[in-house]
Order: structure tokens, then sequence, then C-alpha cells
């Protein structure tokens, strides 16, 4: 028999809430993770990617992450793991550092034997390129056989991913497929092989309300699966409905029945009552000791689809600000690439590091240089001398300035196509390009 922890999308170093306290939950709950695996017997920890929030992880994080990937070692625990789409960089990946140090096994084409199972490993690979996959892996002598894959499989929610083309195509019959990428654990049986979702370790959303944890698997003939879940910070969420002639008072009064201690406290608000008072609430709520607060008036947002305003095309408007912004050309044609995208942050990020580089190879020196009277408009925006802008116009605009002109500026300095490109396209997540996969 095998038995593994199956884990994923751990999210180290996301500082959710822009709270330290909130970075360092998340390395706990891989932690414990790692402490169970040690306590409980398990052969190995298989981890189904997004080790890290995003792929320039800060030193703290990397630091943390080596402690756990020791503690394992120590304990003669493999730690086998494929890259995600939050974390994947277009050369060496952050695993692959790890397996250099000896805490890591990288799966892929070749398997890697645990007991009597034989695991492989296909990284997130975005959904252009998919087509053109080739499901070909090196055959194995085990009694089973295991793939581990990031990305959103049918037959779940929000699938992009065929996942019986990839059981019928594959070289390799296999009895289970582990997989992250969505932080909801569910699992369906797809002809003769398992197809199972660990769920997330920590609530990187507030839709996340169901407890945190990961899947035992054992392989013995058959295959179980089994949920364990984990203690991390208590999330305290409040639904209230406000009757006509109720509001904040009640709202608070249904808040304080709750502990808050350290708490992260999610209140919706809904109803025929009066206006609330976010900071209000928020206030009370940290008074009681919660960690972090948001509330969210629903009624606001029905309100504000009422309104009547008329936006004969808002790409307009975009494009006006855009212009007076003197963006260089290659900043012009990332903004395009950006907001005309339809597809996930990770499609995004390839399309840009792809278009930065064919300006690089194919344009002159003023293709990286800014128009003129872009400066004047620069100063003008920090000068002081004006109201400062509403919040939603300063995140619009500084964004947009700072994927155009991260391009331009990593382009103009090194002059090094890959370089550039990589540096454009981890801007462009930046922009917040939604998709079925975004956090909070």
């Amino acid at each position: 028999m095998t038995r593994v922890i199956h884990t994923g999308d751990t999210h180290l170093g996301y500082r959710q809430y822009h709270r330290p306290e909130r970075r360092e939950d998340f390395l706990d709950a891989f932690r414990r993770v790692a402490e169970d695996a040690v306590d409980g017997d398990a052969e190995a920890v298989v981890h189904a990617g997004d080790l890290f929030h995003d792929r320039r992880p800060n030193l703290p994080d990397i630091l943390g992450t080596l402690s756990v990937l020791r503690d394992l070692e120590a304990a003669d625990v493999p730690f086998l793991a494929v890259v995600g789409n939050h974390e994947t960089k277009r050369d060496a990946q952050w695993l692959d550092l790890f397996e250099s140090l000896g805490l890591a096994t990288r799966l892929g084409d070749d398997p890697v034997t645990v007991g009597d199972t034989a695991f492989y490993g296909l990284d997130f690979v975005p959904r252009s390129q998919r087509e053109d996959l080739d499901y070909d892996f090196a055959s194995h002598d085990a009694d089973h056989a295991a793939l581990v894959a990031h990305g959103l499989f049918e037959p779940f929610d929000y699938a992009d991913w065929d996942t019986d083309r990839l059981l019928e195509e594959s070289t390799v019959d296999f009895d289970a497929v582990l997989l992250g990428d969505n932080h909801k654990p569910q699992k369906a049986q797809i002809e003769d092989a398992w197809v199972t979702y660990c769920g997330s370790t920590e609530r990187a959303s507030a839709d996340e309300r169901a407890d945190r944890g990961y899947n035992i698997v054992e392989f013995d003939g058959q295959v179980s699966i089994r949920r364990r879940g984990l203690q991390t910070r208590e999330f305290v969420f409040v639904d209230v409905e406000l009757a006509e002639g109720e509001g904040v008072e009640r709202v608070r009064e249904r808040v304080g029945q709750h502990d808050l201690e350290d708490a992260v406290v999610i209140v919706h608000v809904e109803g025929e009552g009066d206006p609330v008072t976010q900071a209000t609430v928020e206030e009370f709520a940290a008074e009681e000791g919660a960690l972090v607060t948001r509330v969210t008036d629903h009624r606001e947002v029905a309100d504000a689809a009422d309104v009547d305003v008329n936006f004969a095309d808002p790409d307009d408007a975009v494009e006006a600000r855009i212009r007076e912004m003197g963006l260089s050309r290659a900043a012009h044609d990332v903004d395009e690439t950006v907001r005309a995208s339809k597809t996930a942050d990770s499609n995004v990020t390839d399309e840009v590091e792809r278009r930065v580089r064919e300006l690089l190879e194919d344009g002159d020196d003023g293709t990286f240089r800014a128009t003129e009277g872009a400066a004047d408009a620069t100063d003008s925006d920090r000068s002081g001398d004006e109201e400062p802008a509403p919040a939603e116009q300063v995140t619009e605009e500084t964004t947009g300035e700072t994927a155009g002109e991260a391009a331009a500026d990593d382009g103009a300095g090194s002059h090094d196509a890959d370089g550039a490109a990589e540096g454009a396209a981890g801007s462009a997540d930046a922009y917040g390009q939604p998709s079925l996969g975004d956090f909070e």
C-alpha cells in the first residue's frame, strides 16, 4: 500500500488584506501539512501546484518554505510537486531550486515511484497551448499510477481542460489524477480513474467558507481518498438581512454575537433597512479584537446597477486617458494586449511576453520612447496643487502606467528581449484581469 498526502494551492507569500499576519497564516498552514505527513506516516507529500502566490516570492517566503521542506527531508518524506499558474516563470522555476538542494522532486513525464505507485506530473499549461499537448509518459512497472496536475479540469466547476482527452490519449493508465487550482475539494470518477481536487490550505478568498484541508490518498488494490481538515485562522461570516427601519446598530448587534478575537470578519448586508456605514462596523469589530473586517452592502451594488449612466464606449475614455499619459508605442501595445484579452491572467502574461519580445526584435529605438508631453503630464499629476484623485482613478491610472512603462524601462535599459518581456509580462498581472481563478 502507498499512502500520500495530496495538497496544493498553499499560496505562500500571499499578504491577504495587506496584513503580515495573513502572510504568516499561509506558511503556518503549509507547515501543519508537513507535520501531519511526518506524524501520520505518509510516504510522500504530493503538491499540485501554486506553492507560491506569485512568481517573485520574497526572501522570508523562500526561507520559510526551505524550513518546511528541510523538516520533510529530515523525516525522509519526499516532496513531489508540479508548477502552478501563479508561480510559473518563463524559464527556471523555484521548484527547480528546491530540487537542486535535494528537498523536492519536480514531477514530469518520467515516473517517480513511491511504494508501489508511480507518480507523474503535468505543470499548468495555458489553454492556447493545450491543443499541441502530447500526453506521452514513460512506462512504469509499479502496481499503480497517478498524475499530478494543475488546472481547471472537467467535470468540475469552471473547467476548461478536457479530462477525457487526457485519459484517452495518455500512454499511461492512471488510477488517480490529483489536481490543484480549484480551491474547492471535489472528486469524481471518470472511467477507471479517480479525479480529485484537494482544495487550498488557507482561505485565499472570502468565498471559501468551508474549512480548509487536504486529501489523504491510499493506493491498495483500489484508490481511497479521504479528506482531513486543517485548523486555520478563524473566518467569521455574518450575513445580515435588514428589515425596514433597521440599520447599522442591527449589523453591529449581529457581528457582536460572535467571538471576533484575531478573526477575519466578513459581513454581507442585504434587505430593506437603512444605509450602513461600513467604517462604523469595521471600527466596532476592531474594538472587539478582529484582525481585519470587510463589509459588503449588496444594496449599494444593486443601486449602482440601477443608476442611469451613459457610457457610449468606455474604451474610448480609457484610450483618451492613455493618450494623455504620453506612453511609448511599446507601452500602448502592452496596454491594448492586456485590456483586450479575454483569457486568464497566465495567458495574458504569455501574450505580453511574446509581444514585447517581438517589439524588441523588430522595433527601432523610438518604440520604447515616451511621446512628447508625458513628463509634463506626470509632473502635473504629482504636483500636489490639485485635489487628490479618487482611489479608483489612482488605481486605474497607476496600473496602466506600471504595465506600460515597465515594458519601456526594461527594454530601453537593458536591450535584452527576454528580460524586458518577462518584466512587462509580470507587470501585466497588476491589471487584475478578471478570470475564474482570481483572488481577492
